[in-house]
């Protein structure tokens, strides 16, 4: 698989595994637990045998001891499609000059479907920028990985862009990776729609360590997705600053919680590698919708 920059991170993250955090619906053969029940050597419960069933499944050792013939049943496991939106709004590119949030989004997007194709769950993409998305399919076909970091490359984060109506078309698993400064509200309500129909709703945070500490010189901060919006960042309003952007951080994080997304903030200076095996590892069972 060609991934150029990214051979040294796919390496750190192969064998990593990332199991569905709840049991997804039946379909093609996987390595998720389905919510249906079929017919395996792996054991879960009985059911009395019923006409049409295939009589090699019969448990011929209880019905010796009962008199009564049941079928053994075992977890059906199914894939799970995984989307990646991605936010290439302008906000996304900070700082400039050094790797920053669009850096970090890019290698986790890309970390993050390698170890998906692994299990044969198929990924697909969706960059949201100004001039509209860039769609990339869900597949599990080999060369996705490649195309996928071949589509996020292309991309120059600038302008805003819209999120929300992105995760309506997201697969099962739907992974947003942003910086939340754009249409978070309806974006987390989107995701609060999607787990709510039985989907994985995943928000990936991410904040620059300039924004979590700016540095003790005056400057003077603009939005650059409304230039128009400009604040001097000075001694008397550093604290201030801090304060509520911290505020509104821990918000954000209650109201995705409470809504069942799975909340993750990271930082840009954070190693891609450890955030994949966070994310993967704090993948758990929850009960179906």
């Amino acid at each position: 698989m060609a991934v150029g920059p990214y051979g040294a991170l796919l390496d750190a993250v192969r064998g990593v595994r990332w199991p569905a955090r709840r049991r997804v619906p039946g379909g093609s053969p996987g390595v998720h637990q389905a919510r249906t029940r079929g017919v395996a050597p792996e054991f879960a419960e009985y059911r009395p045998y019923r006409q049409g069933d295939d009589p090699r499944r019969i448990d011929w050792k209880l019905l010796a001891r009962s008199d009564r013939a049941f079928i053994r049943l075992a977890p059906d496991h199914a894939v799970l499609g995984t989307t990646f939106v991605v936010d290439a709004s302008a906000s996304m590119d900070f700082p400039r000059g050094r790797d920053g949030k669009w850096a970090l989004a890019r290698r986790l997007t890309v970390a993050l479907a390698a170890v998906a194709h692994a299990s044969a769950d198929p990924v697909g993409l969706l960059v949201g920028t100004a001039a509209g998305p860039r769609r990339l399919e869900a597949r599990t076909r080999a060369g996705v990985v490649a195309e996928l970091a071949r589509t996020l490359d292309a991309v120059v984060p600038e302008g805003s862009a819209s999120l929300a109506p992105l995760v309506a078309l997201s697969r099962e698993r739907c992974v947003v990776i942003t910086d939340c400064l754009g249409d978070i509200d309806a974006t987390r309500a989107a995701l609060a729609r999607h787990h709510a129909r039985g989907g994985e709703a995943h928000l990936l945070h991410l904040v620059a360590r300039e924004e979590l500490e700016p540095g003790e010189r005056s400057i003077l901060a603009v939005d650059p997705e409304d230039p128009a919006c400009e604040r001097p960042l000075v001694e008397e309003t550093r604290d201030e600053y801090r304060q509520r952007f911290a505020a509104w951080r821990a918000k954000l994080a209650r109201a995705a919680l409470a809504d069942g997304i799975r909340y993750l903030e990271v930082r840009d200076d954070a190693l891609p590698e450890t955030l994949v095996r966070r994310i993967a590892s704090t993948a758990v069972h929850e009960p179906s919708a």
